[in-house]
């Protein structure tokens, strides 16, 4: 009997949440499989989205070759770009599609030898002040590119910083930024990413690009009727239980302290396996469905959980970690952090694929 903590993945709820994302832009959209699917697994999401999918977005080329190795035949777009002009051949071997962030990677263009051109989506800082080209460089590197005559298309893209934030004119004014910039060329556009697609209709643009919505992470402050879905579900088994009195410590650092008599359940589960060690007492589980809450620290490869009120509960009984009826957004608030992020940290679990 293998350790039981499984990550189960809803390949429909996946397929879900990306034909809403489509919906809702209205257009174009890439499903953004980069950091292996937010930890979902990439080959297997981008499989199951093939055959509804526009195309699909990754940080970098070895992620770009494993799709490909895969069995995607679906236009893939290197977020990040190239690292070195090296790369250009191999960009063009595997076909895929590649963004751009400077005024100098034109001359590795220039200068190298295609059989056929590019797709280029080139990349405008627009206020994020991460990867971009000045606005103002933008209509010289359009010529620039069309003059080398080894581009066959050039999408126009930016990043918003805070599409998440409604109430914050910071997307607005990210947005008339691009658009002064690409004023009179001829492009495609790209604007929005998960926060964009829910919650600035009016930005939307030729592309979407959908990253953690797609997972059923939180995007923006916007509920809708059919989402978010959980795609992920991480669950675990108690494998031990313990009867304390009132007044004993828990775990490392024995900063819980038991108040009455209590149950203690032991849940195969902790850091090493991506569950945040951050998180304080009271933080929620799911224990046989219903809500209960961790006491004490969670070490690297156990957390404890109260039993105390869930009396038909002991060794062998399930606990959900995250997932459906615990939205990992709500772990992600009490560790202090973001959703992306524990999905990202998974290890170590066995991963079971449905739908």
């Amino acid at each position: 009997m293998s350790r039981p903590l499984t990550a189960t993945i809803n390949l429909a709820a996946l397929r879900a949440n990306y034909l809403l994302a489509k919906r809702l832009h209205g257009g174009k959209v890439l499903a953004i499989v980069k950091a292996n699917a937010y930890g979902h697994g990439a080959a297997r999401c981008a499989q199951a989205l093939a055959e509804v999918a526009d195309g699909f977005g990754v940080a970098a080329i070895e992620e770009a070759i494993q799709l490909r190795e895969a069995g995607i035949r679906q236009p893939i777009l290197l977020l990040e770009g190239w690292f070195e002009a090296s790369e250009l051949p191999l960009i063009e071997r595997y076909d895929l599609w590649t963004a751009m962030h400077s005024l100098s990677q034109v001359a590795d263009i220039e200068a190298a030898t295609l059989s056929r051109p590019l797709t280029v989506w080139a990349k405008i800082d627009s206020g994020m002040h991460r990867l971009g080209i000045a606005p103002s460089d933008f209509p010289e590197l359009h010529a620039r590119l069309e003059a080398t005559g080894k581009v066959g298309k050039i999408v126009a893209m930016t990043h918003f910083a805070r599409a998440d934030e409604l109430d914050c004119d910071t997307t607005p004014r990210q947005s008339a930024c691009f658009m002064a910039a690409i004023a009179g060329l001829k492009v495609e556009t790209s604007l929005c990413n998960s926060g964009g697609i829910l919650a600035w209709p009016d930005l939307h643009g030729d592309w979407g690009r959908a990253g953690v919505m797609l997972y059923g992470g939180t995007a923006a402050d916007r509920q809708l009727p059919d989402w978010p879905q959980a795609v992920m579900n991480l669950d675990s088994r108690i494998m031990a239980v313990r009867e304390l009195s009132a007044g004993e410590p828990i775990g490392y650092g024995g900063g819980f302290v038991t108040e009455r008599p209590t149950r203690v359940g032991v849940v195969a589960c902790g850091y090493a396996d991506g569950y945040p060690r951050v998180v304080p007492s009271d933080t929620p589980v799911l224990i046989d469905g219903q809500r209960g809450r961790i006491i004490g620290r969670v070490s690297m490869d156990m957390l404890t959980v109260d039993l105390t009120e869930h009396p038909h509960a002991g060794v062998g009984t399930a606990v959900r970690l995250w997932g459906e009826g615990l939205p990992a957004a709500e772990i992600a608030a009490s560790a202090g952090t973001i959703d992306y992020e524990l999905f990202c940290n998974v290890k170590r679990a066995r991963f079971e694929y449905q739908g």
